[in-house]
């Protein structure tokens, strides 16, 4: 393998700092157009030409030839590594502080995590320097139509590997696209792609940039030009403001800010205590003023660490109660239990579920949650993984749902999805597809502390509602609890890590977006169309000269 130039190592650090900025905290969104244009630079210019002669055709700045695929994966793995090291490290403090995990040992696993996730900027490296491949001095007709032709089948690329982190890895943790959910005029392209529309816009202002720096100097300040043009204008689309949609319902949301506690602390007494705190709360309007005979729509309990069971009587009979009182549907988070019979006895499933009551105290629904966390929820493969058992201990080994249908409470259909499940937008569209009307988020951040991932939840739990166009209700533990719009705004929050209640407006709506209906099309295109390119180039060099195949 040839030596990689240190100007290619340099730009693959510089992107993978872009790439931390552009999401929550951070968030320094409008460096998205130029975040990921050092990494492709970096590809299309690794590696100095094989022989002295071809050296020698051009000066020493650009005589840089792409990458090998080796070398791609390389610059792209480096560069992942430590994009999800900047922006996935509250996993540290969760595997430490609540799966019970020594430092050393939470460490090793954020590093092997970030490892594992990474791969996938690796294998992006790879496929741009497959379609790159060339074995001729820059500036030759054939050395610059590889570099556009990389550059044109860059987007597509990008897309197809954010698909596969979603489908095969199932952590599509903030793909590029997210760096635009507030530009309320960019998003609009989701409703048509998802979420995937607006990665590959980006991707492809980054293309315009990296291909700027690329061309000849005569040819640069047009390019560039060009692109910050393109990136000035795009980025315009935060400024408008759509106007308000009208919201006739209003439901109490109540953030419970219930600590993380071991179960020895959750004696009967402060158990009883919470119910009676919780109840109190939610009899209130968000003011804190007593509701006085005003009549809300919905009242939802979220998802929490309290041990809340279906089959317990105290919850049960404090959330019936609350049901009655305020002559209000009720949905509750709670750890479900469904009797099973087996041939040994009797069993019990159980799952992370929303309950939900009618005004009459009635337990008439329940949604189990479908897309269980990794290690959070259940243990993959626990004999392997069996250091972190830790962390599913603390929250139980729940089972997998096996149904997006939506809750029916009376005149309203609830889309209903818990915690993780919103960083997965082909399942959270199923809620509509079904008929949802309104779409209900119940979670629970407070494992992650005072990190950025609350935030970065927040932000990708938002896409869903501009995705599906309907309003989406936001209900979490310790925050931010928030009624979000269809255009993805946030129109009611609370502070966060206060117990309080939300009076959150929202309307239902009907009618489906084409996303809605036909899900992550756009992304399976762009696979498609990267298989075509990388297959197609492969197969010219090799037919050409069977000496690359070892390259």
């Amino acid at each position: 393998m040839l030596k990689i130039h240190k100007s290619a190592w340099g730009l693959t650090l510089l992107s993978a700092v872009l790439q931390v900025l552009i999401f929550p905290l951070p968030g320094l969104y409008w460096l998205s157009w130029i975040a990921l244009a050092p990494l492709l630079v970096a590809i299309l210019r690794a590696r100095t030409p094989e022989t002295l002669l071809l050296q020698l055709q051009s000066s020493d700045q650009a005589r840089l030839l792409p990458a090998t695929p080796l070398q791609g994966f390389l610059l792209g793995y480096l560069c992942g590594i430590l994009w999800f090291a900047g922006t996935c490290y509250w996993i540290l403090d969760t595997m430490h502080r609540y799966g019970g995990m020594p430092m050393p040992a939470a460490l090793l696993a954020q590093i092997l995590f970030c490892m594992y996730v990474g791969l996938y900027h690796g294998f992006f490296g790879l496929l741009l320097a497959v379609v790159a491949r060339t074995r001729t001095a820059p500036k030759t007709i054939e050395s610059v139509a590889s570099t556009r032709r990389a550059l044109a089948a860059a987007a597509f690329l990008w897309v197809a590997v954010e698909l596969a982190r979603t489908r095969i890895t199932a952590f599509p943790w903030e793909l590029l696209g997210y760096a635009q959910t507030g530009n309320f005029a960019l998003t609009r392209i989701a409703t048509f792609t998802g979420v995937y529309g607006l990665s590959f816009e980006i991707a492809l202002v980054n293309s315009v940039f990296a291909a700027a720096f690329l061309a000849p100097k005569e040819r640069r300040k047009w390019l560039l030009a060009a692109a910050f043009g393109a990136a000035l204008l795009l980025q315009a689309g935060q400024a408008l403001s759509p106007p308000a949609v009208p919201a006739d319902r209003t439901a109490i949301l109540v953030q419970p800010n219930i600590p993380i506690l071991d179960g020895a602390r959750w004696t009967k007494e402060y158990f009883e205590n919470t119910l009676r705190d919780l109840t109190a709360v939610s009899l209130q309007s968000g003011a804190g003023s007593e509701k006085g005979g005003r009549q809300f729509d919905l009242i939802v309990w979220p998802e929490s660490p309290s041990p809340f069971y279906t089959n317990d009587s105290l919850f049960r009979d404090a959330v019936s109660a609350l049901a009655r009182q305020s002559q209000t549907w009720v949905v509750a988070g709670a750890i479900g239990i469904t009797p099973a019979m087996h041939s040994g006895g009797e069993n019990s499933q159980i799952f992370n579920s929303a309950a939900l009551v009618n005004p009459a105290g009635e337990w008439v629904g329940r949604y189990d949650k479908v897309h269980l966390v990794p290690f959070g929820e259940y243990l993959p493969f626990p004999k392997l993984f069996a250091f972190a058992g830790g962390l599913t201990k603390e929250v139980g080994e729940f089972q997998h749902g096996t149904s997006h249908a939506p809750l029916q409470a009376g005149g309203e259909s609830l889309g209903t999805f818990i915690c993780y499940e919103s960083i997965f937008p082909d399942e959270v569209r199923e809620g509509p597809l079904q008929g949802a009307q309104v779409l209900l988020n119940i979670s629970n951040d407070g494992w992650y502390g005072d990190s950025g991932a609350w935030k970065q939840h927040l932000q990708q739990t938002e896409m869903r509602a501009i995705e599906n166009d309907r309003w989406l209700l936001s209900a979490t533990n310790t925050g931010m609890t928030a009624s979000i719009d269809p255009y993805g705004r946030i129109v009611a929050a609370t502070p966060r890590k206060v117990r309080t209640a939300l009076e959150a407006p929202y309307a239902l709506r009907t009618g489906t977006t084409f996303y809605t209906r036909h899900g992550d099309w756009f992304a399976f295109l762009c696979a498609i169309i990267s298989i075509g390119a990388v297959v197609s180039r492969w197969s010219l060099v090799v037919s050409k000269n069977p000496r690359t195949t070892n390259d």
